[in-house]
């Protein structure tokens, strides 16, 4: 799948998933982030911490190592403040998993309710369905502020393309961006169902495993919406909020 949509950069792709984050109402101040990686081996592009998302620009984001660097930045737009939590996160998979080239970590509050849950993800949604028997599960350890903690949310996310953050929040993957923005967007929206439904008060209907499978299998066979739904999102920012790219 072809990272760049009508020709845009990098980091103008990643501008544009900050926006759309916010644009959802998926953002939490500062406290979340995004990022992808670089050609550079060991370098990736996030959010300086003393910016919202809505003020991020491609030229505003900064680079960072895996060991905790900055390595560049404009001073001119922002301070260059490395998010602790965030660098441990994403150095951590950035480290382990090359073949993922953005991680979206979210705070949301239908995130954050289905992590509190026992039950974990439940198969109420089609959307749900996407990730049947395929999600990660991290238990929590207090705010991710420890670089030993990075090892074990390796071990927990596996080679899948989304982890539950227990009592914390969700965390999605991708080979590009548009797919780790896919997967929080189906993510979000089956947590969100299953709040709901939940709510209800009323006996809930599970389709039989057979079927769950068989969903979860479609999915991995038509991969190409993904990329369709990133560039009308493009379309989206470049009418509405076309700065993102400067």
């Amino acid at each position: 799948m072809d990272e760049v949509s009508f020709n845009i950069s990098q980091r103008q792709n990643l501008a544009a998933a900050y926006r759309m984050v916010d644009l959802f109402g998926w953002s939490d101040l500062s406290s979340t982030h995004i990022s992808a990686s670089m050609e550079e081996e060991g370098h990736f592009l996030i959010n300086s911490r003393d910016q919202f998302f809505d003020e991020i620009t491609a030229s505003s984001l900064i680079e960072v190592g895996v060991s905790g660097e900055l390595l560049r930045h404009n001073s001119e737009l922002n301070d260059g403040i490395v998010n602790q939590a965030g660098f441990v996160i994403h150095s951590a998979i950035h480290k382990a998993r090359p073949d993922v080239k953005c991680v979206i970590h979210t705070h949301t509050q239908a995130g954050m309710a289905v992590s509190a849950m026992k039950c974990g993800l439940l198969p109420l949604s089609q959307h749900a369905l996407r990730f049947y028997q395929s999600i990660g599960i991290h238990e929590y350890e207090g705010v991710a502020l420890d670089v030993a903690e990075r090892e074990r949310l390796v071990v927990d996310l596996g080679d899948a393309e989304a982890m539950i953050l227990r009592n914390h929040g969700l965390l999605t993957v991708g080979h590009s961006i548009a797919e780790a923005f896919s997967a929080m967007y189906y993510l979000e929206k089956a947590c969100r169902a299953q709040i709901d439904a939940m709510q209800s008060y009323t006996e809930l209907c599970f389709p039989n495993d057979e079927v769950c499978q068989h969903t979860y299998q479609q999915y991995q066979q038509f991969p190409g919406y993904i990329q369709h739904d990133w560039n009308g999102l493009i379309r989206r920012l470049e009418r509405d909020q076309p700065d993102f790219k400067n």
